[in-house]
This record gives C-alpha cells, structure tokens and sequence, in this order.
C-alpha cells in the first residue's frame, strides 16, 4: 500500500541520508550539532543523537526523494498544501504540519508559510520552503552548544520558533487597538470604524493560525511515542503553553475590539439622539408658530386688519409663544 513507510535498516536511512537532496544535521543528544557535508557517503550519528533532514517542499528532487523514503502517501502529507495545522500518529512515528508567517511578515499579510515534519526515533524530515537551519538559528548552536537533544525537543524548538515570529505581529495589533481607543477619546473617530473592522478581520485570521498550533503540539506531547521521554513531554507541554499564552492574548485583543465596537455604537447612537432631539425641538417651538401664523395666514377679514402696528403686535406674540415654549422644554431638561 502508499501509506505504508519502506522498512529500512539504520545503515540503510543513514546512507539514504547522505543522498538526500537537502541539508542534514546531525546532532550529538547533547547540544551539539554539524553538518553533513554534501559530498558525505553516509551519515554517522551517535548512539543517543539524532538526524535532521530538510529540503525544499517544492523542489522536484527533494519530493522524489520523500517518495522512495516514506512512500507516496507520507510524502504528499509532508508536501501538500494544508489550510490548518495538524498532527497525525503512524504506529510509531508522526506526522505533524505546522503553519508559520513568513519571514518578514506583516500584520495584513502573514503569507503563511508550511512546515511540513517527518518526526521518528533518531530522524526528522522538514519539508518547507523555509531554510530550516536558518529558521532554527543553526549557527548560533553550533557556538553555543545549546543544540536539541531530541527529536521532540527540536519540534518544541520549531514551535517556539514559530511563536517568536508572530509575537511582535501580535503586539503591533495590540498598539493599532490602542491608537484606534486614543481617536476615539479625542473623538476623532472618522474613520475608526474601518479600521476597526479591518483589525477584527486581521484577528481571527491570527487566531486560526495560533490555535491548531496549540492544538497540534498538545496532540504530540500526550502520544504515546517510544522515543519520547518526560523531558520531551516538558518541551513540548512549554511550546503549547507559548502558544496558548499568545492565543490569550489574542482572545483578549478580540474582546477589547468588541468593547470598542460597542462604544463606537454607542458614540453614533448618542449622535443620532442628539440630532433627533434637536430636530423634535424645533418641531415643538415651530409648530404653534406655524398654527398663528396660518390662522392670520386666511384670506377672510381678521379684525385689526387695517391697524399700522397690529404686524409687530402678531410678531410680539410669536416670539412669546416660542421663549415660552423654549422655556417648557428647558424646566423640563429637554434642552
């Protein structure tokens, strides 16, 4: 069947390993890390090291290489676009896919990219468009000897790595929420709104990609893996944590943005209302002005029609009528 991973001895993935059509990283189990030479026959790993392979998802090479290591089915599920993260459990290996931004990735475009991880007892595969040694910062390992000592604790690393790019995004969002509260206490609120809807959008595109993370390395962390130790379990359980803790913070940014909605809502109903009661204002002064004025208005013999001052009389009681009705509505705290 495709799904099923060729059985291959150790001197076989080894050797395989040295023809790999990427960069493989041996490391020691105790902090340190080297790279394989490209023109190595085989690979020697110590007996409580490990291997990592990366290449490139798209590369044509690299792809046929997964093929004949994994088989077809593996391989596409290493490869194939993925609209979420994932963890999936083969006996006693695992695939897991992650979703990262990319590097330099902006809050309106994450450009999300895929990690795709072939994850088993003394071997890991990436598969991803991303330089994984750079990604990792291989360089600073290989000074300071703070190299993963396991598979699993260089899955957690690839997890930490992943959160630590998408942090500072996650406090920009935060400062746009702050400057949009700032307008609308200096009610310049013009165009708060759309950004505001812009910034609720840009949100729940953040948590779809935090959450089936937390998810994902949750999911691996409780597995019953061989070649997972308690330590391992620790990393991964402090990956998800960081995780977590950014999906908080991203649920709480959320909340804050439904309470700025709302008090937006309620700055434009107070608007309305203020309009609406000067409007019923005017209403109420100028209709008994609207009722004299029609009455002397009528094209029928009204008395002191011929009298020089009966007009600045009628004006008189006009603008009586209109201060004592201003003067109703001010006793009663309508105006």
């Amino acid at each position: 069947m495709d799904d099923i991973v060729p059985d291959k001895s150790a001197a076989e993935i080894k050797a395989s390993a040295a023809q790999a059509p990427g960069v493989v990283l041996v490391f020691d189990g105790k902090g340190g890390v080297k790279r394989v030479p490209p023109d190595a026959e085989t690979v020697v790993v110590p007996p409580k090291g490990f291997m990592l392979i990366s290449g490139n998802s798209k590369s044509p090479e690299f792809k046929m290489w997964l093929k004949s290591e994994l088989g077809p089915f593996n391989a596409d599920a290493l490869t194939v676009l993925s609209t979420r993260s994932r963890c999936t459990v083969l006996d006693d290996k695992a695939v897991v896919v992650l979703r990262v931004a990319r590097p330099g990735a902006k809050t309106d475009d994450l450009g999300r990219q895929l990690l795709g991880i072939w994850l088993e007892k003394g071997r890991v595969i990436v598969a991803s468009e991303l330089n994984i040694p750079e990604f990792l910062g291989f360089a600073n390992w290989a000074q300071s000897h703070y190299a993963p000592v396991s598979p699993a604790d260089l899955v957690a690393r690839l997890g930490l790595r992943a959160s630590d790019r998408i942090e500072p995004l996650i406090e920009h969002l935060g400062d746009s929420i702050d400057t949009i509260e700032e307008e609308l206490m200096l009610e310049h609120s013009a165009d708060s709104r759309a950004k505001l809807a812009h910034l609720r959008r840009t949100l729940i595109g953040f948590r779809k990609l935090l959450w089936p993370q937390r998810d994902v390395l949750n999911t691996l962390e409780i597995e019953d893996l061989s070649f997972f130790s308690g330590r391992d379990r620790a990393r991964l359980r402090e990956a998800s944590s960081r995780t977590a803790r950014l999906g908080d913070e991203l649920q709480a940014l959320s909340e804050r943005a439904v309470l700025i909605h709302e008090q937006i809502m309620d700055s434009r109903a107070e608007q309305m209302n203020r309009s609406m009661l000067v409007l019923a204002a005017v209403t109420v002064v100028f209709t008994p002005l609207t009722v004299l004025s029609g009455i002397f208005g009528m094209n029928v013999p009204i008395p002191y029609a011929d009298d020089p001052h009966a007009f600045w009389v009628v004006m008189g009681l006009l603008i009586a009528v209109a201060g004592l009705c201003i003067w109703w509505m001010r006793a009663r705290k309508w105006l």
